[in-house]
């Protein structure tokens, strides 16, 4: 029995906005994730969750491995950010959303949606809610192409400092519960 399952390692519980990073950061595979023990008979049913039309014939591995890679992005993030190199925090925060509304992508239509680096239009296209389409928003800007087109890289930690940073993983945090509560529910 994965260490998950059998709760010995200290699992996830709900509300925690790091959970996954958590793990990821402690070692622990998506692997050891079983996702046979949460049939969808056994999710809680709120009615307020708009996302409940999720669709299960998606590509579910694809989505728990993408996720997987968008927490990763979300660890980087906060390594770069303590490090003092706040372009490449933010970079990340750009990553780590669009992987994880990929993520959605994948679990709701079986492939990654296309989109050209605009993270709001990508949100539209997995049906994000108008909240966190707004986050994704505040972090399309910071795409390497799209940002160094103005900036010399050797400026780019000047131009944003830590509090903006700050800020941005806290957008990145948002978009990454949401998907959470798609992919890691199915």
């Amino acid at each position: 029995m994965s260490q998950i399952q059998n709760g010995n390692h200290g699992a996830p519980r709900g509300g925690n906005e790091d959970d996954l990073e958590e793990l990821l950061l402690r070692g622990v595979s998506l692997e050891t994730v079983s996702i046979d023990s949460h049939p969808a008979s056994q999710l809680e049913d709120t009615e307020d969750d708009e996302n409940a039309d999720v669709p299960l014939d998606g590509d579910v591995q694809g989505a728990l491995g993408l996720f997987a890679e968008a927490a990763q992005d979300m660890a980087t993030a906060t390594v770069e950010i303590s490090l003092g190199r706040h372009f490449a925090c933010v970079d990340f925060c750009n990553q780590a959303v669009e992987k994880a509304a990929q993520a959605v992508s994948l679990l709701r239509f079986g492939r990654r949606s296309t989109y050209n680096h605009d993270l709001r239009a990508l949100g539209a296209l997995v049906g994000a809610p108008e909240n966190i389409q707004d986050e994704m928003a505040r972090l399309t800007p910071f795409h390497p192409e799209a940002f160094y087109a103005d900036t010399p890289p050797e400026e780019a930690d000047e131009v944003i400092n830590a509090e903006q940073a700050s800020d941005y993983i806290q957008s990145a945090r948002k978009v990454l519960r949401w998907a959470k509560t798609l992919v890691l529910n199915v």
